[in-house]
């Protein structure tokens, strides 16, 4: 095993994580923006007003991304672990 093909791999890890949390940091990027801007129009300086919302959003977005998102890391996972042999030797 080279240090190019770890950092190939890692390379790799951090692609798939940043491609697999996009979905849910933009909804929540999303919804606290217009939730921002409610606020900053109604002048109301509630904290917590924003949570709940981002919350309900980021977990529809995992219900209809997640299946997609184990597909993907399972592929990942499974040819990591097949191309094991060709790394070791």
């Amino acid at each position: 095993m080279t240090p190019e093909s770890v950092i190939e791999i890692g390379q790799r890890a951090l692609w798939l994580i940043m491609i697999l949390s996009a979905p849910m940091l933009l909804s929540a990027l999303a919804v606290g923006l217009l939730i921002g801007m409610f606020q900053a129009a109604t002048q109301i300086n509630e904290m917590t007003l924003s949570f709940i919302p981002k919350l309900l959003v980021v977990g529809l977005v995992l219900a209809i991304t997640g299946s997609w998102m184990l597909r993907t890391l399972v592929e990942f996972t499974r040819a990591l672990i097949q191309s094991l042999p060709d790394l070791v030797s």
